[in-house]
């Protein structure tokens, strides 16, 4: 897991040392073993190295084969790099390290573009073939690692995040579709769109070729279904199969480290199902971490109940810490500081705070994001199953934050426009290869709102801090095999039932039957007190006036009556607000 930047010159210019120290400078926390940069005329790479695969020097990047006239900068983790090592090695190949990175390097040489059909992990990666003058730029299946780009008549530039960009010269203006977007996908801005005009991202599961004279070739190689297996399946052999899959996907994350492991334990069944899985195949010594925060009126902050009984249960070695609100609201900054993109989701904070502690034990995490959209955990699917009428308006009703009507209110007159987001909507739902429409949902979620959401926090707030997460219920073989399932067997015992029975007589009733709990931060939910003043003074700065993207009286509105305004999802609108204003005076206006 790594942090990586590059540039190819479309203008003969060679590229600059500095303007890749720009970039691994706002990459840094990402990889902060070590670093390195290669530079070879018009082409450059430069890598934040966070060690988990190979120790040595020899796993160092840039790396650089000269044999095979292939240099490459990768961030992430190749699971299955053992056997395709063997496999290379059966071929004629020769290897230097014992890295998952040189395996990438022989699987391009051998299998040139198709290779990224046989890596089975989470990547995003470049290489440059000097045979033929030609960039490859790839990125995972299921977009659990970033790579943004600029694209401009004078170079190609690529970064693990936006802010490494935004020390070149780019439009730095707001996308007026992303902004729709941003404000009504509950975050959500689907690639390749970001918030900047200038940035771009690579979607989940494509890559791009790009040459020297600036022709560039988009492909994507992963487009699952969401259609039932042919043959009749039984509900036992669905929920079998999941179980299998799933022990495969926590193990395997499990063991592709040179360094030890941990969970991230939230005390909800996802979590604690990784942990009893773990056990079940044999691991002892299971680190686990927990993170609570004060409760507000009736909501919880912590889920510290239920993780004690996994903790108890399964002996792990525990580490659990408890952060009043007065902790939150200084360490604000820092978090949006690490986004890179304006995240919403109240659980980003909380992972930020979370692995700054857990970081002082481990290198690398499993967490148990994705179990809800890829099994059916959130309240609102079965909610859309059973609206009548419109497809986009049985999603939009218990979904997007708020109707284009009230968008359009909420936005200056310059922004006000056509309903983008129910425009990209109908063209995911369009799409061929869906049995139903919440199997277009599901499959929507899983391999596109996901990725620009949960993915995106997890990704954002575990490498602030040098932490590698692994998330086993987005492996690529589970979600399609999950997709594949009949939502009604999903949807049971108010959903998540394959799950649930996997984890009958591997743990306590009280922890699977328990009310779907969130990762809770009620202070950024509830907005009141010092939390309401702060995000005032956000939303009346002179640089938010100055900036002019919001109606001033809505926002007046809101801010009168913070807890009237609340999305399909149970979140604040004035949060919404303050933290993408926020998010611009920190990463932008900087």
């Amino acid at each position: 897991m790594c942090g990586i930047c590059g540039q190819l010159r479309f203008d003969r210019r060679k590229v600059s040392s500095e303007t890749l120290n720009k970039m691994m400078l706002k990459l840094a926390r990402r990889g902060p073993d070590s670093n390195g940069q290669w530079i070879n005329g018009k082409i450059g790479f430069g890598h934040q190295r966070l060690s988990v695969i190979d120790l040595s020097s020899l796993g160092s990047q840039p790396m650089i084969d000269d044999k095979l006239k292939l240099s490459l900068v990768f961030n992430g983790t190749i699971y299955n790099y053992k056997s395709l090592r063997d496999q290379l090695t059966s071929k004629g190949y020769t290897f230097f390290s014992q890295s998952d990175t040189e395996v990438i390097l022989k699987a391009y040489h051998f299998w040139g573009e198709n290779c990224v059909k046989y890596l089975d992990g989470m990547f995003a990666f470049a290489i440059w073939d000097s045979s033929s003058h030609q960039l490859f730029v790839a990125r995972d299946r299921m977009g659990i690692k970033p790579l943004y780009f600029n694209t401009t008549s004078e170079a190609f530039t690529f970064a693990s995040n936006s802010q490494a960009l935004m020390t070149q010269s780019l439009d730095k203006t707001i996308n007026p579709i992303a902004l729709q977007q941003q404000l009504s996908l509950h975050g959500v801005v689907p690639a390749p769109n970001t918030i900047i005009n200038g940035i771009q991202k690579l979607k989940p599961g494509t890559y791009v070729t790009i040459d020297s004279e600036r022709n560039i070739q988009e492909n994507t190689y992963w487009r699952p279904n969401a259609k039932r297996p042919v043959g009749n399946v039984s509900d036992e052999e669905y929920i079998e199969r999941t179980h299998e899959l799933l022990t495969a996907a926590v193990t395997k994350r499990m063991n592709a480290s040179d360094v030890p492991i941990g969970v991230l334990l939230s005390g909800g069944l996802d979590s604690s199902l990784i942990v009893a899985l773990l056990k079940e195949a044999g691991h002892e010594r299971i680190r686990t971490f927990s993170i609570g925060f004060e409760d507000i009126d009736d909501e919880a902050g912590s889920e510290f109940e239920y993780s004690d009984q996994i903790v108890s249960r399964f002996d792990t070695e525990h580490k659990k810490y408890k952060v009043s609100n007065q902790e939150v609201l200084p360490r604000l900054s820092e978090a949006v500081m690490n986004m890179a993109e304006p995240m919403v989701g109240q659980d980003a904070v909380a992972f930020y705070l979370l692995s700054e502690q857990v970081s002082k034990h481990t290198k690398v995490v499993l967490s148990g994001q994705g179990a809800d959209e890829a099994f059916a955990g959130y309240f609102w699917y079965p909610r859309m199953a059973n609206e009548d009428g419109d497809e986009i308006e049985r999603f939009s009703k218990h979904y997007v934050d708020r109707p284009h009507e009230e968008y359009l209110q909420t936005v200056a007159n310059r922004y006000r426009g056509e309903n983008h987001t129910r425009s990209w909507l109908n063209k995911e739902f369009s799409k061929p290869g869906a049995d139903s429409f919440i199997d277009k949902v599901f499959r929507t979620d899983m391999t596109r709102l996901i990725v620009d959401d949960p993915v995106k926090r997890v990704d954002n707030m575990t490498m602030a801090w040098g932490l590698e997460a692994r998330v086993p219920f987005m492996d690529t073989e589970l979600v399609e095999w999950a997709l594949s399932i009949p939502p009604s067997l999903k949807m049971k015992e108010e959903g998540k039932h394959p799950l649930k029975n996997i984890a009958r007589g591997l743990l306590p009733e009280s922890v699977i039957d328990r009310k779907k709990g969130y990762f809770p931060m009620p202070a950024l939910k509830y907005i009141q007190g010092e939390f309401l003043e702060f995000m005032s003074d956000i939303l009346l700065s002179d640089a938010c006036l100055n900036r002019g993207v919001f109606d001033r009286s809505y926002v007046n509105e809101v801010i009168d009556s913070p807890r009237q305004y609340m999305t399909a999802l149970n979140g604040s609108r004035l949060w919404h607000l303050a933290l993408l204003e926020y998010w611009f005076q920190i990463n932008v206006d900087a």
